[in-house]
């Protein structure tokens, strides 16, 4: 008679048994085996069990899915268990087909429309958008802006009165214009950009309009020379200094810590 306490014998079930405490819903016979209801069979890892198609879990059982008219079953465990095909939407337990107004296309979801370039949406509908003389319309088809020399009011373009040393931008915000290089736009007007000595023009649209060389700084409406102290050397801007290791800054000279 075989020795049923040796080690080894109850492995198995031990196993099988013991993994089933981690798996919700699992149910064993006494045998040890696992058992599944009707419709059903083992999964990949073979530590549970999964409906068969066209059925779907619920409370230990599979339990029949029957889609609705225009639809088709899917492969999940959850969610309906079905979906509706192209061209229809669900609905509570329905699928309605996706009406298309003109003007519009079905998306490649099937299930929703977009207008088409050209149109903007109005609720359910899509509307022609009225493109204005001297307007044309965005890269997204759904709004127009004006063009060079033009800017928006109301429902039109109108033309933008641009300064001697000016030219037109091409912009549905803002003045309309912009300033040639060398000038800089005051109220309606395009004013010449006064350059000092030891300075350059600079092609920001912001600031003065002109920087100091290196080795200087801008002081009111001049550049002024950097004074560099002994033991230092220009900093990366050019318009100001740093100590030459070791030497520490302390107020306007460079020291041995």
């Amino acid at each position: 008679m075989k020795d049923m306490r040796r080690p080894g014998v109850f492995a198995p079930a031990l196993i099988l048994l013991a993994a089933s405490a981690f798996i919700p819903g699992m149910a064993y016979a006494q045998d040890g085996s696992l058992r599944m209801p009707d419709n059903a069979r083992l999964n990949a890892s073979g530590t549970d069990w999964v409906c068969d198609p066209g059925y779907q879990r619920a409370k230990g059982l599979c339990r029949k899915v029957t889609p609705p008219s225009n639809a088709y079953l899917t492969t999940l465990s959850f969610g309906r268990g079905w979906d509706c095909v192209h061209g229809y939407r669900a609905v509570d337990n329905t699928c309605v087909a996706v009406e298309v107004p003109k003007g519009a296309y079905l998306e490649a979801s099937g299930d929703r429309w977009r207008c088409e370039r050209g149109y903007r949406k109005a609720s359910e509908s899509c509307v022609l958008i009225e493109v204005p003389a001297n307007a044309y319309l965005d890269s997204s088809g759904g709004e127009w802006i004006c063009g060079r020399g033009y800017r928006e009011g109301g429902d039109a373009c109108l033309a933008v009165n641009v300064p001697p040393n000016g030219y037109p931008t091409n912009t549905s915000y803002g003045r309309g214009w912009a300033c040639d290089r060398g000038y800089r736009a005051s109220e309606d007007a395009c004013l010449p950009v006064v350059v000092p000595a030891n300075g350059y023009l600079s092609d920001a649209s912001y600031g003065m309009g002109w920087e100091c060389n290196r080795g200087y700084k801008d002081v009111a409406d001049t550049c002024v020379a950097v004074q560099v102290p002994e033991n230092a050397h220009l900093d990366y801007s050019g318009r100001s200094w740093d100590c030459n290791p070791p030497y520490r800054r302390v107020l306007d000279r460079c020291a041995l810590p």
